[in-house]
């Protein structure tokens, strides 16, 4: 009788095992607050108290955030604190003149046709910040998103028109409350904008936000895999640049609904090439993703490898599981998750520079990177080659001698590569290389990704544990988000599937 919505409590049985087996740490939904309108998918609010009425009812949606802390899923929420409805029955002209809005009309309407918060009214910093406090403290959710950041920033988005400072003034508000109140629930910015210390504490003079979205990142990064392999030695600097600004900020590297709608393509089907070669890029950027410093957050459908473009009124495409390169790449990704999960050096230091460190990152000419994430007790080596050429000897300075196992060739066979890996490990040899004095000589097959693990020496160990006994302060909201360090956020809008009847 035509598409219907998973409730909450359905999606308690179909949502939170799936996001478990993918080795998931969060689930970020798209906002729930009550909206009249499906295809803003809930970004135009109307009711600011309310969840939603379409999956179900209050109480239904706190037994699904149960489930999921049972599970030792956390639960983000979007939130837009910037713009609101236009309809009628919503905070528009609310006693007949502008209430919640701007008086001026310029300022008072927003590129995506609703109207803007006057953030300057203290009334209105008050209800907002109350709708912020009621999500935390009925739902118990552990992290909140807020969408639109540069609009609040700049007057409409618009670094031209300056900084909006009673704006910028109530976010640094809300986020010191929140922080104070709420110590474990992170707060995360969707910010667009070059605006400095978003993630420094408002102590500091900084907005008080724990992260930041990496837009940076993600343009530069498709911006790359788009391009025909002839011409990437001349964007080399695509994939490096954001390793240049990486510690100013704590950044999560997003591929995020943005990215999969409006004739954008999906993510694999950015990638150039044939549909061979789109799937060993794809399974390559993920590697890259998975392995650069930073949280990661993916949207529904990217893990199993979607060509057509994210549609709110349907399911994902199940069917290509029964296709033997989609699961496959459902395989990969699944696998590259577990060991990004297990490998504390992933994750543990992201914000700490002392623990990443490019081999070689000028490789221009052969467009092949490479680098290392460590911790106390292993270095992860990580070799992308962003061309379809083949090495049956590639040499690459490591910072200790000894043996370095293959953890994960995107090549191999079981994900539908060519299986050009290195099967055996792989022992040092002293042959100085990119300013090291031992180098190894491994197989990179085309479009490989490939990911090595050595284990410290013992005296390496207890020297870095000695020079940091008493030393290492906790990252705020370790709870939430370092233990386990880890964090992967699967971001969901709340119709997850729908089905046909």
């Amino acid at each position: 009788n035509g598409p219907y919505w998973l409730s909450y409590r359905e999606l308690m049985k179909e949502l939170i095992p799936y996001v478990k087996e993918h080795g998931f740490t969060h689930i970020e939904l798209m906002p729930l607050n009550e909206h009249p309108f499906d295809g803003s998918w809930g970004y135009q609010a109307s009711g600011y108290f309310s969840c939603t009425s379409r999956y179900g009812q209050c109480k239904d949606l706190m037994e699904f955030i149960n489930e999921c802390h049972r599970q030792h899923i956390g639960v983000i929420l979007d939130m837009v604190p910037v713009h609101f409805v236009k309809d009628s029955h919503g905070l528009r002209y609310f006693d007949g003149e502008a209430l919640y809005e701007y008086p001026n009309v310029n300022d008072a309407h927003s590129e995506w046709g609703t109207m803007n918060f006057d953030l300057w009214k203290e009334e209105v910093r008050s209800f907002l910040m109350s709708s912020a406090s009621f999500w935390c403290d009925l739902y118990h959710i552990d992290g909140i998103r807020i969408d639109a950041v540069s609009n609040i920033i700049y007057w409409g988005g618009n670094k031209n028109r300056g900084t909006n400072e009673g704006a910028l003034a109530f976010i640094r508000r809300q986020n010191y409350y929140l922080s104070k109140k709420y110590p474990e629930v992170m707060l995360i910015a969707e910010d667009s904008s070059d605006y400095p210390k978003v993630t420094k504490s408002t102590l500091e003079l900084g907005l008080g936000f724990d992260y930041k979205w990496d837009l940076g990142w993600m343009n530069d990064t498709l911006k790359y895999y788009g391009r025909d392999p002839i011409y990437r030695k001349y964007h080399h600097n695509e994939l490096t640049f954001s390793m240049a600004y990486f510690y100013s900020e704590h950044f999560i590297l997003p591929l995020s609904h943005d990215e999969v709608v409006h004739g954008k393509h999906t993510i694999v089907d950015k990638m150039w090439g044939s549909y061979d070669q789109k799937f060993a890029q794809a399974k390559n950027l993920y590697l890259y993703q998975f392995t650069h410093p930073g949280k990661k957050l993916n949207f529904m459908g990217n893990e199993i490898g979607m060509f057509r473009e994210w549609d709110e009124a349907r399911e994902m495409d199940w069917f290509l599981l029964g296709y033997s390169r989609h699961a496959a790449f459902a395989r990969y990704f699944q696998d590259i998750s577990r060991i990004y999960s297990h490998h504390r050096a992933l994750s543990r230091y992201d914000y700490d520079h002392q623990y990443f460190r490019w081999i070689d990152a000028d490789n221009g000419d052969q467009s092949v990177y490479s680098y290392y994430r460590e911790d106390e007790q292993n270095i992860m080596v990580v070799v992308l080659n962003m061309t379809p050429a083949s090495y049956e000897h590639f040499r690459i300075g490591v910072p200790q001698a000894g043996s370095y196992s293959e953890l994960i060739n995107t090549e191999k066979d079981i994900y539908e590569g060519c299986n050009m890996c290195n099967f055996k490990p792989v022992a040092t040899e002293t042959l100085p290389a990119h300013h090291f004095e031992q180098s190894l000589d491994i197989r990179v097959a085309p479009f490989a990704g490939i990911l090595l693990i050595c284990k410290k020496a013992a005296k390496k160990k207890a020297a870095k544990k000695a020079e940091k006994a008493g030393a290492e302060k906790p990252e705020k909201k370790a709870a939430a988000v370092d233990e386990p360090a880890k964090t992967t956020v699967k971001k969901k809008k709340s119709t997850v599937r729908k089905k046909t009847e």
